[in-house]
């Protein structure tokens, strides 16, 4: 038998391969020089420019000193900034006066110090890319025991979120005219949306009236009992800004404006995607649900859906239908989402059923939901996006005689007040009055509970308990249950105002018109 001999074919290691992170010092150099010899280079690139951003140490030394000196009202230049640095630093065979003079006779012009500084700015975002792409390599080979990939993975994503977020150049100051011209094009912005919002239009009139519409960067929680149509409200508001969806100007980093409505992320963990699908295919064809899943429906009905269906197709609204997902899972899809398709209204239906970390989980469930919504607002300001929270109320409200919720009935309410830039509570009268009906056998008090069941029929109430930019109180709505749709109310001093005052057929114009 021929014994394998494993040296004999044993390849000599290759030489490893080193390659050197991007950098250029010779524009570091320059820059320091410009610096040295005209101060006011460097205002050119102080707003984005940090000490950090310099390769070498020495470099970093020296931007760091300078800076400090300039904004103290003092010069600097080789002669001031070599008292700060040691007199027996040996920089490259250099002694610290022989290298700050180089700097000053290698410098760049004022002209092209912001090219410069740019340059510089570049390759250290390019050098923290690196450093991401190693940490993933590594925590792949060096995995704790208690980690998983999936939390590497939002890791990942969450440092590249914030590379991409930082790593642009900021404006800084900026002459007032330019600050009117962009004031101007706001307002423009706002007249041309839907109801002239400043915020994203739920498409009911009242509510908008009462909020601005959704704004930016706030957490709106939506609370309600089971039963209430929370989630039918959140859905119809996905639903109305994502149809008005309409694209803006192309912006310079090839970002998309929004013109009109948003592109809405709608995570469901309590629902599937396909219950959320009918509830809404259910909304704009009226046609019940439970007729839908039936298939109770007849030729016509069977049309009215398909055309509905064909138009849903287009809308940019974007449904996650994985259960038991954790907050950190939750904002690195959001992150994503925003990254790849863009992101205006994020809703979460609902946020007991999210999880927090695997440290917050050891501990009681009102500090796990302190982490959810404290990340969840932290989550809005960094997306710059509202997000649209649906909560559960406790079972308190049951036991009062008056069901309108209140801001303590939120469940874990703490947390969820306090992150909160508003809150609101749905109520219906009408789930509480089936809920009453008497014997008929008593036509007395059958008779006052159906002349009551006529008057809050079909009505809903949403509770603004608390808004931090604006007025709390109620909004009326109608809530047709069979197809789960929310609509403005029309109530009936609102009618009489439209309608013409004579009595005749003939409508009447105003004096001016006549």
């Amino acid at each position: 038998m021929a014994v394998f001999d494993s040296t004999a074919r044993k390849q000599p290691p290759a030489e490893p391969v080193f390659r050197v992170p991007p950098h250029n010092i010779e524009a570091e150099q320059a820059l320091l020089g410009a610096i040295l010899v005209n101060n006011e280079a460097f205002y050119r690139v102080s707003d984005f420019l940090e000490p950090k951003h310099f390769l070498e140490t020495i470099h970093q030394r020296i931007y760091e000193l300078t800076g400090g000196l300039i904004r103290a009202g003092k010069l600097a230049t080789p002669v001031t900034l070599k008292t700060f640095l040691p007199g027996d630093l040996d920089i490259a065979g250099l002694s610290v006066n022989q290298y700050l003079a180089r700097l000053a006779a290698e410098a760049t012009t004022i002209i092209n110090a912001e090219d410069y500084g740019r340059t510089v700015y570049d390759l250290s975002i390019r050098r923290d890319l690196i450093t991401i792409g190693e940490d993933m390599v590594n925590l792949a080979y060096e995995a704790a025991v208690d980690a998983t990939p999936q939390s590497h993975i939002e890791d990942a994503e969450r440092k590249l979120f914030e590379l991409a977020e930082t790593g642009r150049y900021e404006t800084g100051f900026q002459r007032f005219a330019q600050a009117l011209t962009t004031a101007v094009d706001m307002a423009a912005q706002a007249f041309q949306r839907d109801g002239s919002l400043s915020g994203l239009a739920t498409g009911l009139v009242d509510l908008d009236a009462k909020m601005g519409g959704l704004q930016p960067s706030d957490l709106i929680i939506l609370a309600g009992r089971p039963g209430m149509g929370k989630t039918a409200l959140a859905t119809n508001v996905a639903y109305n800004i994502a149809r008005a969806y309409t694209q803006g100007r192309t912006r310079a980093d090839g970002h998309i404006e929004t013109a009109n409505g948003g592109i809405v992320g709608f995570f469901s963990l309590e629902m599937s995607a396909e219950q959320l699908a009918t509830r809404v295919i259910a909304e704009q064809t009226k046609i019940p649900s439970n007729k839908i899943r039936r298939g109770g429906i007849d030729e016509r009905d069977f049309e009215k859906i398909k055309d509905v269906s064909i138009e849903l197709q287009n809308l940019p609204f974007f449904v996650d239908e994985t259960g038991g997902l954790s907050i950190g899972q939750l904002t690195a899809r959001a992150r994503r989402l925003k990254r790849q398709r863009g992101l205006d209204l994020l809703v979460i239906d609902y946020i007991q059923l999210l999880q927090g970390s695997t440290k917050r989980s050891n501990e009681n469930r009102v500090q796990e939901v302190t982490e959810i919504t404290t990340r969840l607002k932290a989550l809005a300001k960094e997306l710059k996006i509202p997000i649209l929270a649906l909560s559960q109320l406790s079972r308190q409200v049951e036991q009062r005689e008056d069901k309108r919720p209140q801001l303590a009935d939120l469940r874990e309410s703490g947390s969820i007040e306090q992150d909160a830039d508003v809150v609101m509570f749905v109520f219906r009268e009408e789930y509480y009055h089936q809920l009453r009906k008497p014997s008929e056998a008593n036509r007395e008090k059958f008779a006052e509970w159906q002349a009551e069941g006529d008057r809050v029929e079909g009505k809903a109430e949403v509770i603004i308990a608390k808004q931090r930019h604006g007025p709390t109180g109620t909004v009326e709505l109608q809530f047709d249950a069979a197809v789960t749709r929310f609509a403005n109310f029309a109530d009936t001093e609102r009618v009489a105002a439209y309608l013409p005052q004579s009595t005749s057929s003939a409508p009447q114009l105003p004096k001016s018109e006549r």
